[in-house]
């Protein structure tokens, strides 16, 4: 269990945020974190009509290091992380992030991000990849471009927003 003061303790409303590995007991919090994300459908290229079992057996399947942020023992986001690729590919992980809608603006998102960072580097990882970052998602692109990440790809219309279209992806990428 990692503690994390610094950027996050800039908010004094935020008191203390802690970053651990999500239980089974979890899976109903994280299911309404992540629910709300998927239906609005802008920012994750993953079914908007999945149910709450649905979503966290994607969120919680074995091939994910699945963790939760907590802030006076309430879950206020999510990140996973995993192998990108397998075979050559190995040494490359990628993560999702997703912060409880009340909770957005409070730095939990750069939180987690560092944490992951950290543990990545701690399972032998070199690099971080973040394979389809949707175009219109400014906010976590600013936010994964000051935490160091570069975007050496772009997939022209690869996503369909429901409200814009198709709009680009993003491949981010950043050594450890």
């Amino acid at each position: 269990m990692l503690r994390l003061r610094g950027p996050v303790a800039e908010n004094p409303a935020m008191n203390e945020l802690v970053i651990r590995p999500a239980k089974a007991s979890d899976a109903e919090q994280i299911a309404q974190i992540l629910q709300p994300v998927l239906q609005a459908g802008g920012t994750y290229a993953l079914p908007r009509d999945w149910s709450s079992d649905e979503t966290i057996a994607y969120w919680l399947a074995a091939d994910k290091n699945s963790l939760v942020a907590t802030l006076n023992d309430e879950i206020v986001g999510t990140y996973y992380l995993k192998t990108n690729q397998m075979g050559g590919g190995s040494h490359v992980c990628n993560c999702g992030y997703v912060v409880a809608q009340q909770s957005g603006g409070k730095g939990i998102a750069a939180a987690m991000c560092r944490h992951s960072l950290r543990l990545a580097r701690e399972m032998g990882y070199q690099a971080m990849q973040f394979n389809f970052v949707v175009s219109t998602n400014e906010h976590a692109i600013r936010l994964w471009r000051r935490l160091g990440f570069e975007e050496v790809g772009r997939l022209p219309g690869a996503f369909q927003h429901p409200e814009l279209g198709q709009v680009d992806a993003l491949v981010m990428y950043q050594r450890l």
